[in-house]
Formats: C-alpha cells, structure tokens, sequence
C-alpha cells in the first residue's frame, strides 16, 4: 500500500490545508524544493519522530521490571524514561509475543500516538489501510512487506481518541550484549505499529 497511490483519500484537515499551501508557496518561489521538504517530512516521520518509543522499546528489552510495569500502566512507566509525552489519550503497549503478532490501526480517524511514534504516516491515514487490516490483516501485512508464519496469531488493535496503542516488537536475537543507546537503533516507527519487524542487527551499524 504505498504512499504514491492511495486506493481512496481523507479528508484533509485545516492544518494540513495550510501545510500544503505553505509547500506549494516555497517550492514556487524557489525557496526550497520538493525533494527537500519530502526529505524532512521523513526525518521526522521514520528517524526524529520514533525516537521516544524506540527509548522505551529499548529500556524493556533490558529491563524486565521496567517492561511489566509498562505493559500494566504505560502511561506512568513512560513517566519513568526522560521522554517527553505529548498531552494525548493513555497508552496502551501490547507485546509480540511467540504465537502472537499485534498491529495497530485507527478505524474511525487517525488516531496515533505522535507523542511517541512522531508523525503518522500517510497510509495509517489511508482509508484503506484502517478498512483492510481489520479484516485481512495478514494480507496487508504481506503487501507492506512483513510475511508472517501461518501459526501466528494476529491481534489488531484499534485506537481511538480515548486510548491508543503501541506494539512492544519481540528483541531480534543477536544483540543479547547491546545496550540500550545500540537497541534503541534497532526500533523502527513501523515495528511500533506493528508492520514491520526491527531492523536486523547484523545489517545495523
């Protein structure tokens, strides 16, 4: 499903309606090229943005203690990471788990957890992303590139305006000696909403 060619489009928002505006306004004058501004819009969703969910990924893949106490109130143990949490909805983190793999939608809107994941990108968005995943979340996975094995069990989880969710990815195996700076790199936006898996750690540098 890729950016390029939604299958259906949302109705933009007054922000976003001025964003588009303020683009269209630069790149005419010459101030700044498309390319530039797609290249931020990037850095932010997929690098800048993640950063506080991949901090506290990392932390309860060290720490074990830190890691219950997240999946029974992520709210106050993020509370405990120097993270800066945006006034959204609770949080709520669900784990991959052996037999289990979870994915994040918002069916009604876009619900995201920006305060943690950065900006969402244009497919969550999608209409047909929060319509497919629901009812063929294996599918949709696979055409995002995550082919999933038979026996797993797949969870799909709904955000909303009142709580919103974020995966907890398994710890890729051979990283056992990394700390947590190093598998801080490894968590990806994507792995957070559940259609990607971390990044390899032998193709990590």
């Amino acid at each position: 499903m890729p950016d390029e060619k939604p299958e259906h489009h949302h109705e933009h928002s007054e922000h976003e309606l001025r964003a588009e505006a303020l683009e269209t306004l630069l790149t005419e004058k010459g101030l700044v090229t498309a390319d530039a501004i797609d290249g931020i819009i990037r850095l932010f969703e997929e690098d800048i943005g993640p950063m506080n969910g991949a901090k506290v990924v990392a932390r309860a893949w060290c720490d074990d203690g830190f890691r219950a106490r997240l999946l029974d109130d992520a709210t106050a143990a993020i509370g405990e990471l120097d993270v800066t949490m945006l006034p959204e909805a609770p949080i709520v983190v669900v784990p991959n788990e052996p037999g289990v793999h979870n994915v994040v939608v918002c069916t009604l809107c876009s619900c995201y957890p920006s305060g943690l994941l950065g900006i969402s990108p244009k497919w969550y968005k999608d209409p047909a992303y929060r319509s497919r995943v629901v009812r063929e979340p294996r599918r949709v996975l696979s055409e995002m590139g995550l082919d999933l094995a038979p026996e797993l069990e797949v969870r799909v989880w709904d955000s909303s305006a009142e709580l919103r969710y974020m995966v907890l990815p398994a710890r890729p195996e051979g990283c056992e000696d990394w700390d947590e700076a190093r598998l801080a790199g490894l968590v990806t936006r994507d792995s957070m909403i559940g259609t990607a898996l971390p990044r390899d750690p032998s193709e990590a540098t």
